[in-house]
């Protein structure tokens, strides 16, 4: 027992000891193992992450690849759509050529039958033309006609004798459309009648009565027998008998010898008797320009004319009563001259051409 216990003894020493030396082994089995396991799980992990990447790229690789067969038919379709596009370009551009082209014959041939149109309203407008028309363009081609005789002769009777007819035709006729031209053509007689108009033949005549009487007035420094006739002329008084006549003519006889008179203008006295010729026809001119400047309706000149003609006979003309009654009548002559302007008849005439034109 004793050995025993004493063999066992060493063992028992030396048991420690290889624990010992176990332990650090087993740490470093731990370890590698530890590292091994590390290294595995790292390799998985890697070996995970490349799968994944390349399970990845191949996801993309093959939408990229479907994005470009995308791509692909979009531009395929782009294309094609295009030459449809242009194709369908090239249609338009030859339909709206041959639109215009149409459109074109269209607008000639439209023209041309409103040209048809007009010239069928104007043939049936003159087909159609009534009686009431043709009155308006009669009377208004009358009474155009008579203001022109009238400016021409100065003289209102061939308007009024127009204005007159034109009066009693639309009495006759009775339309209500044409009674405003009635009506006009009435005030027009109305207010021609009321104008101060002159009588241009009257004054005409009158001008050549006073031409022809420029050569029984005595001038004012006449001697001989234009004297005697002049103091008859200014001393005629009631009949007597034939003893006092006897005596008068004794009278004037002695006054034929000696003559004593009294002349205001100091040229009448120095007027020579072919100075007198020339006088006398040089007033019938003047008298006769004016009857030319009233016939061309220059009525100032006319005027002017018989003015310069009453001055000539006042200044070298006797005073008698023939040259008093000639100076009034010169006078006269110039009053009358400054209304010989015939009325006119714009509206009357206004008013006819509308009513013909049917407006």
């Amino acid at each position: 027992m004793t050995v025993s216990s004493s063999g066992d003894q060493p063992d028992s020493a030396a048991t420690p000891v290889h624990a010992a030396d176990a332990a650090p082994a087993a740490s470093e089995a731990a370890g590698r193992d530890i590292s091994a396991r590390m290294a595995r799980n790292t390799l998985v992990a890697l070996l995970v992450l490349t799968g994944l990447a390349l399970t990845a790229s191949l996801v993309l690789w093959q939408r990229l690849g479907h994005i470009q067969e995308q791509l692909a038919r979009q531009s395929a379709d782009s294309g094609a759509q295009a030459i449809e596009a242009r194709a369908l370009a090239r249609e338009a551009q030859e339909l709206a050529r041959q639109t215009a082209a149409r459109q074109a014959v269209t607008d000639t041939r439209l023209s041309d039958v409103a040209l048809q149109r007009n010239q069928l309203d104007e043939l049936m407008q003159s087909l159609s033309r009534s009686r009431d028309e043709n009155l308006v363009v009669d009377l208004e081609s009358a009474l155009r006609l008579a203001q022109q005789q009238s400016q021409l002769t100065l003289s209102p009777e061939p308007l009024l004798a127009a204005l007159r007819a034109a009066d009693r035709r639309l009495e006759r006729a009775a339309q209500p459309r044409l009674s405003r031209v009635r009506s006009a053509i009435q005030r027009d007689i109305e207010r021609i009648r009321s104008a101060a108009v002159g009588n241009v033949p009257g004054v005409l005549v009158r001008i050549d009565e006073l031409a022809r009487m420029v050569d029984e007035l005595p001038v004012a420094n006449a001697v001989g027998p234009a004297a005697l006739a002049r103091g008859r002329s200014g001393d005629a008084g009631p009949p007597q008998s034939w003893w006092l006549r006897a005596v008068d003519v004794v009278r004037e006889e002695a006054r034929g010898l000696l003559r004593v008179s009294r002349i205001d203008e100091p040229d009448a006295a120095l007027l020579s008797p072919e100075q007198g010729f020339f006088l006398r026809e040089n007033v019938k001119l003047k008298l006769l320009n004016a009857r030319l400047s009233v016939l061309a309706r220059q009525t100032e000149l006319a005027r002017a004319d018989l003015a310069a003609a009453q001055s000539a006979i006042a200044r070298y003309f006797d005073s008698g009563r023939r040259t008093q009654a000639m100076t009034t009548s010169l006078q006269q002559l110039q009053a009358q001259l400054r209304d010989v302007e015939t009325p006119r008849i714009d509206d009357t005439l206004a008013l006819l051409d509308a009513t013909a034109a049917g407006r």
